[in-house]
């Protein structure tokens, strides 16, 4: 029996992160603690868990193998050192950091304790990814010239983020909040396929961006943005980010001197004379089943599966400083050295 504690339960996804470990049976979840005490009685209340005094409390107590931060961003490194100096496995929500140096310097900790540890990058492990990494790495498509990618949804539009005083424990305000959050929509949101073009591709070299208030309905926030971004390879990439989208059917564009890939409403269609009946006409279904990623791959490894793959440390810390950079680029209104 692996045993688990929640340490902040803040953020939007701790609904689905509590309901997949009940349906584990090889999981305990014993206790929660969050410094908004409401918080963390509605989730001990529904899982029939307990609620910790205080976080040392959890990080002190033997039974307890990991715990999961779901935590607003600004409190990510005042509650991880401690987890991991404890020698606690850690799941930690994205961002890892608001920016270069907090998120450094939780990977310096992490990687010195040498505890498991996972983000919610799980756009790792759809099959189209997958595939699109291993005919990249082949040079099906040539070189690289230029990519777009995309990932929008309705979250301002739907008030998605409005609060809640009746219902606090489902009052994520706070992530509208580039103050608590660390970023807005571009950062929440822009993160995963930032993630997944550095996974493609490499390094960057240096980045611009262009952030938005969209409806306004957050002020102060950004509710879209769109980043102009070079690798170090020379490839041109945009990324565009938003909570103001009905829809985002066209997620990932990738154009080499030997081809090209697009993904549409999740189905991929490519062209490449290295991928025998790759013309273009029809979908291309010829890619791996979608793997377990993201918090579902942290579960996966705390229960000894060896042939998951979960994202390192110091990959996370890279995304946070390459988003923190494209923060700054928005705020000068310049390109930024990565």
């Amino acid at each position: 029996m692996i045993t688990l504690a929640f340490v902040g339960v803040a953020h939007i996804h701790t609904p689905g992160f509590v309901g997949l470990i009940k349906k584990r049976s090889n999981f305990k979840l014993k206790t929660f603690w969050d410094p908004a005490v409401e918080k963390a009685n509605f989730w001990a209340k529904e899982t029939g868990a307990t609620v910790a005094p205080d976080m040392k409390s959890i990080y002190a107590d033997p039974e307890i193998d990991a715990v999961v931060i779901c935590s607003e961003t600004i409190h990510h490194e005042e509650y991880v050192l401690p987890a991991v100096a404890a020698r606690k496995h850690v799941f930690v929500e994205k961002p890892l950091g608001f920016k270069a140096a907090d998120a450094s310097r939780m990977a310096d900790a992490i990687e010195k304790a040498g505890v498991l540890y996972q983000t919610g990058y799980f756009r790792r492990g759809d099959g189209v990814h997958l595939y699109l990494k291993e005919q990249i790495a082949a040079g099906a498509f040539g070189k690289i010239t230029r990519v777009r990618a995309s990932n929008c949804h309705s979250g301002a539009l739907g008030g998605w983020f409005d609060s809640k005083p009746n219902d606090p424990a489902h009052d994520w305000r706070w992530m509208a909040d580039p103050k608590i959050a660390g970023c807005g929509a571009f950062g929440d949101l822009g993160t995963h396929m930032l993630d997944v073009l550095i996974w493609l591709l490499g390094d960057v070299a240096s980045v611009t961006a262009q952030l938005s208030p969209g409806t306004a309905r957050y002020p102060g926030c950004d509710e879209l943005g769109e980043a102009l971004f070079r690798f170090k390879s020379g490839t041109l990439a945009t990324l565009a980010a938003a909570w103001t989208d009905v829809a985002d059917p066209i997620s990932l564009v990738i154009s080499g001197t030997e081809g090209y890939a697009y993904v549409l409403n999740g189905a991929l269609h490519l062209q490449s004379k290295h991928i025998p009946g790759a013309d273009g006409k029809t979908p291309w279904t010829k890619v791996p089943e979608n793997q377990t990623a993201g918090f579902g791959a942290f579960l996966d490894a705390l229960e000894g599966n060896k042939r998951i793959t979960l994202v390192p440390v110091r990959e996370a810390a890279y995304r946070s400083h390459v988003m923190g950079a494209m923060y700054e680029a928005a705020s000068i209104n310049h390109w930024v050295d990565v």
